[in-house]
Parts: C-alpha cells; structure tokens; sequence
C-alpha cells in the first residue's frame, strides 16, 4: 500500500484551496461526536490521489479547530478510483 507523507500546512493549503497544483475530489463527513465532526478527504497531487482523514471542532468552543491541529506530518494513502453497484429502495409507483 503507497503512502506519502504530507505536512499539516500543505494539507491545509490544499484543504483552503490555495495549492493551485492539486484538486479536492471528496471531502465528506464520515461521522460525528459530541465535540468534533470527523472528514473522510481525497485529494489529487501530482497525478496520484491519496487520501486522509481530519476532525474538525464541532462549536467555536472546541480545541481542535483547525484539521490537523496536533499533527505536524501526516501519512496519506494512495488510492484509485473505482465503480461500485448499490442498491437503493423507493416506495412503489415513484418515478425514477
């Protein structure tokens, strides 16, 4: 499994967008706690997507406001893109 170490600036900048050579291709709340909302994040850089995970304070009152907050290298993994079926129900006589 590949992986490459980024530090917590340059995953901010490509968080906040002001990496101009890398794009955001998911960037989704996986879960929440009392505190906190934890994000599931993938990104393209160089031509390879990696992927990595952050929390973010859930108020204005947390500590943790910023990603990354007490990390100063962070371990991302190489990851490709694939399709999947899912299965999804609807009441009957709804139209697609």
């Amino acid at each position: 499994m590949p992986k490459r170490t980024f530090s917590k600036q340059q995953l901010r900048d490509i968080l906040w967008k002001d990496d101009k050579t890398s794009d955001i291709v998911l960037n989704k709340i996986e879960d929440t706690s009392r505190w906190d909302t934890h994000f599931r994040l993938v990104f393209r850089k160089d031509g390879k997507l990696y992927e990595t995970s952050y929390s973010k304070g859930s108020t204005e009152l947390q500590d943790s406001q910023r990603p990354w907050e007490y990390e100063d290298e962070i371990e991302c993994v190489e990851v490709e893109a694939y399709e999947k079926t899912v299965t999804d129900y609807r009441p009957v006589g709804i139209p697609e």
